[in-house]
């Protein structure tokens, strides 16, 4: 079977941006929120949660990772080492106006969230949603070049109102580049000393459960915490528990600003 995408360009050749993918920064108090979508994701996965960071007075931004939000041929040139180097170079941006950052990932944002955690001991904490720690439904691809697409399912959402951007076919070299960056995490979760907080949802078709208490217990912090979801899959930041996950964020962001010695202005 012949694939075909249609391939739109912008200025300079680049891919286009589907529309709604874009990434997005919203301003607020001197704490921000670094939000990282997951694998076949973009930003607008990341948004209701970032919209209601934001109402909570937290500056919020949310990139767009290489090869995400555009089409599969620009997706299957894009390497885990572009997607840490996106969150790293968004954390850096982050910076220059807050004094403090929390960086919240979904999926396998949330191993990207742990890489650049470990690698910048100045991140205040790290929030994960679902993270992709182990991933035994893609396992079949590893090290794998044929075919070199596959078709993507649908979304994994509770709440069948939702949307979410993703695409129809998947190359299987970024299948790869997903199980490549897991594996990093694992041979570098132990640099992370910030605080955690590890949500899981208790039904997920795409990351089991476990995933997320395997990272729990390879993580070397004394300060991590579980919370699961009873009313989400896999995409948490738009399901559900989208204002349960909010709530208790703010908590865990509220005591560890406090025990760093800030108190965050919430409205």
């Amino acid at each position: 079977m012949k694939i075909c995408f249609r391939k739109g360009t912008s200025v300079m050749n680049h891919p286009s941006i589907i529309q709604g993918a874009e990434a997005f920064h919203l301003k607020g108090n001197d704490v921000g929120i670094l939000l990282c979508h997951g694998f076949v994701g973009t930003p607008q996965s990341m948004e209701t949660i970032g919209r209601k960071f934001a109402a909570k007075g937290f500056t919020v931004r949310a990139p767009r990772l290489t090869g995400h939000g555009t089409d599969p041929y620009d997706f299957e040139k894009a390497t885990y080492h572009d997607w840490i180097t996106d969150l790293e170079e968004n954390y850096l941006e982050l910076k220059k106006t807050c004094s403090q950052i929390f960086v919240v990932g979904q999926s396998m944002g949330g191993l990207l969230a742990l890489i650049i955690a470990g690698r910048f001991k100045d991140i205040a904490g790290v929030i994960t949603l679902n993270v992709a720690y182990e991933v035994p439904g893609l396992e079949m691809y590893r090290n794998k070049i044929s075919p070199r697409f596959i078709e993507e399912s649908a979304p994994d959402i509770k709440n069948k109102n939702v949307h979410e951007i993703t695409y129809p076919y998947i190359p299987i070299t970024a299948i790869n580049e997903l199980l490549s960056v897991a594996q990093y995490t694992k041979q570098h979760i132990h640099q992370v000393e910030c605080p955690v907080l590890l949500f899981r949802s208790s039904v997920d078709h795409v990351v089991p459960p476990e995933s997320t208490n395997d990272a729990y217990d390879q993580l070397q912090t004394t300060q991590k915490e579980i919370i699961t979801l009873t009313n989400s899959y896999h995409v948490a930041s738009m399901d559900y528990d989208n204002e349960k996950i909010i709530n208790d964020s703010v908590t865990f962001i509220s005591k560890t600003t406090r025990q760093q010695g800030q108190v965050p202005c919430l409205i």
